[in-house]
């Protein structure tokens, strides 16, 4: 028994300890001229559905929920969101050569038919960055008219 206390003791005092390791946010005020909904003709409805359920994790302006402040999540979050980035960045997106952007369209086509994006871990804690049957629709068929625009 008094092993076990003393497991459970040195448990606590790590995770209070970890909640001292800072994160790295990622959060900005500016929107870049660069920026996917600047760069294209976007209507209202599916630019707020992209920033609900794309932005958070593929541009420079995380919108962070409450949990952000508590270790290990946050390290776990921030993994993610670069992750995120590291594919496909929004912001950025008329950085990108022609072909470069049709490549991106082809794979978010893909992978919001598929179901793929928006990730399941995400809209499990974010339930309105669901795609209805509608708003799926939507979102392909202006995805497939920005790709052949190119």
């Amino acid at each position: 028994m008094k092993t076990f206390k003393i497991i459970v003791l040195v448990i606590l005092v790590a995770f209070v300890g970890i909640q001292f390791v800072p994160t790295e946010r990622n959060q900005s005020n500016v929107v870049p001229a660069t920026d996917f909904l600047i760069v294209n003709a976007v209507s209202t409805a599916i630019k707020t559905k992209l920033q609900v359920s794309c932005y958070d994790c593929h541009s420079n302006n995380t919108k962070y929920p409450w949990y952000i402040k508590v270790q290990p999540t946050a390290w776990f979050l921030e993994n993610h969101v670069n992750d995120g980035k590291s594919e496909l960045n929004f912001n950025e997106w008329d950085l990108l050569s022609n072909r470069r952007k049709a490549s991106k369209l082809r794979s978010i086509i893909k992978q919001i038919e598929s179901g793929e994006m928006p990730l399941d871990s995400y809209t499990l804690m974010h339930s309105a960055a669901k795609f209805s049957k509608s708003e799926k629709q939507d979102v392909l068929q202006f995805m497939t008219q920005v790709k052949d625009s190119l």
